[in-house]
C-alpha cells in the first residue's frame, strides 16, 4: 500500500488498520469468557467450568503480560503464529459451544 501525500484523494479506509479492529474487541472477549465461566461456577456446571478454566487461564496469562493486543508493526512477522493461536482458539470456543448446547439439551430431555 502506497503513501497518501494529497488527504482529498486518500481513501475512506486510509489510517485504519486491520490490527485495530482485532485489538477493539480482545478485551470485550476476554470479559466474556469471564462471564461464561463465573455463570458456570454460579449454576453449578463444574464440568463445563473445568471445560472452559483453561482458555479463561490463557486469556488471563495474555493480559497480564500485556500480549493481548496485535502489534500493527510486528504483525507480518507473527501472522503465522498468530493466526494458528487463534485458530486453535476458536476450535475450542466451538467444541465448548458444542458442549454447552449438548449438555443444555441433556438437562431438557432428563426433566421430561
Amino acid at each position: 500500500m502506497g503513501h497518501c501525500f494529497l488527504p482529498p484523494y486518500c481513501p475512506p479506509h486510509y489510517g485504519r488498520l486491520p490490527a485495530s479492529r482485532i485489538n477493539y474487541l480482545v478485551v470485550p472477549e476476554f470479559i466474556l469468557q469471564g462471564i461464561l465461566s463465573l455463570l458456570f461456577i454460579l449454576f453449578g456446571q463444574w464440568l463445563m467450568f473445568l471445560f472452559s478454566a483453561p482458555i479463561l487461564y490463557y486469556n488471563v496469562k495474555l493480559y497480564q503480560q500485556q500480549q493481548h493486543l496485535v502489534d500493527v508493526t510486528e504483525i507480518f512477522n507473527l501472522l503465522n503464529k498468530e493466526k494458528k493461536r487463534r485458530l486453535f482458539k476458536l476450535a475450542y470456543l466451538v467444541i465448548l459451544l458444542f458442549l454447552s448446547f449438548f449438555w443444555m439439551i441433556w438437562s431438557v430431555l432428563e426433566d421430561e
